[in-house]
C-alpha cells in the first residue's frame, strides 16, 4: 500500500497548472482568449464535462438546484473546448455525434469520479539491474474507509516481457500422463533440465507480472525514479471510449483534454481494455 500511496503522490505532483481555453459570457464558451482558463486539473475536467462549474470562474461550483447545474447548453459549450483541437485526429463529425449522444434529452450521460469505468495509465522510470527502464502502471480507484484510494491494478515492464515464453504445439515439453506411477520423479525435466519450467503449467497459465514486479522491488532489484507521463481511459459513457491527456503548450487549447475518441461496436470495449492492460 505504501508503494501505491507513493506513486499516487508523485502522480498528483505531476499535474501542472497551465493557461488555456477562453471562456465567454455565462452559459457560453469561446476560444478567443478573453478569459484564459485551461482545464488545469482532472477534477475540473469532470466538472466541466458535467456542467458543474461557472464558465467564467472555475471557483464557482454549481450544485443540484442551481439553474445552470447540468445545463445542456453549458455542457455543449464546455464539450467544444474539452477536445484536443490541435493535434488529435478525431473528426468533427465524430465529436458532434459524441456530443449529441452525451446530451441526449431522453438519456443524458455524465462522468463520475467515484464510479467504475475509468483508469489511470502512468509511465514511470525505474532502475533495474543498473539500467533505466520504463514501466506502465494501470491504476484504479477503490473504496477505502470513508473515502477512496488509487491502487495499482497491473504493470507492464519490458524486462519481464519474454521471461515466460510458454511453448505451444506438438513440440512442447510435457509430463507423461503416467508420471504418477513413477512418483513424479520426472519433475527433474521441469525443474532441472528445462529452461522453460512454465511449459509444464496448465494451458491457461498466465504470469502475474505485478506480483513479480513487487517482489523484485522488495528485493531492492527495482528502484523507483520518477513519473514521466499520465493519461486516463474512460468507458463511462455508454457506447463510447475516450482518452484524456494533459497538453501543456501555448494558446488556449491546453490542459486536460480528450485526445482520442472511439465509438464502440460489440467487442471493441474488451479489445481496448486488453490493449490498455497489454494483454494482446
Amino acid at each position: 500500500m505504501r508503494i501505491v500511496s507513493f506513486i499516487f503522490a508523485i502522480f498528483i505532483a505531476s499535474i501542472s497548472i497551465v493557461s488555456g481555453q477562453g471562456i465567454g459570457s455565462p452559459g457560453t464558451i469561446k476560444d478567443d482568449g478573453k478569459f484564459a482558463a485551461s482545464t488545469k486539473q482532472l477534477n475540473q475536467f469532470f466538472r466541466r464535462f458535467n456542467a458543474e462549474e461557472s464558465p467564467t470562474d472555475g471557483n464557482v461550483r454549481y450544485y443540484p438546484g442551481d439553474t445552470a447545474y447540468h445545463s445542456p447548453a453549458l455542457r455543449k459549450g464546455f464539450l467544444q473546448v474539452l477536445f484536443d483541437n490541435q493535434t488529435s485526429s478525431v473528426s468533427n463529425e465524430l465529436k458532434t455525434e459524441f456530443t449529441n449522444s452525451v446530451l441526449s434529452p431522453s438519456y443524458p450521460q455524465y462522468i463520475n469520479f467515484h464510479r467504475e469505468g475509468w483508469l489511470a495509465e502512468v509511465q514511470a522510470e525505474f532502475i533495474y539491474k543498473g539500467k533505466r527502464e520504463v514501466a506502465t502502471l494501470i491504476l484504479k480507484l477503490q473504496p477505502e474507509g470513508l473515502g477512496y484510494e488509487w491502487v495499482i491494478d497491473e504493470v507492464s515492464f519490458p524486462p519481464f516481457k519474454n521471461i515466460f515464453n510458454k511453448p505451444v504445439g506438438d513440440g512442447k515439453d510435457f509430463l507423461h500422463p503416467l508420471s504418477h506411477e513413477l512418483g513424479f520423479m520426472n519433475l527433474r525435466r521441469a525443474f532441472q533440465d528445462s529452461d522453460s519450467p512454465e511449459a509444464y503449467t496448465e494451458s491457461s497459465f498466465k504470469p502475474d507480472y505485478l506480483t513479480l514486479f513487487l517482489y523484485e522491488m522488495k528485493q531492492n532489484n527495482i528502484r523507483y525514479q520518477t513519473v514521466t507521463d499520465v493519461k486516463f481511459h474512460f468507458f463511462q459513457i455508454e457506447g463510447w471510449y475516450f482518452e484524456v491527456n494533459q497538453f501543456n503548450r501555448p494558446g488556449f487549447n491546453t490542459g486536460w483534454l480528450i485526445s482520442n475518441l472511439v465509438k464502440l461496436n460489440p467487442g471493441d470495449k474488451e479489445s481496448i481494455q486488453k490493449y490498455i492492460y497489454d494483454q494482446n
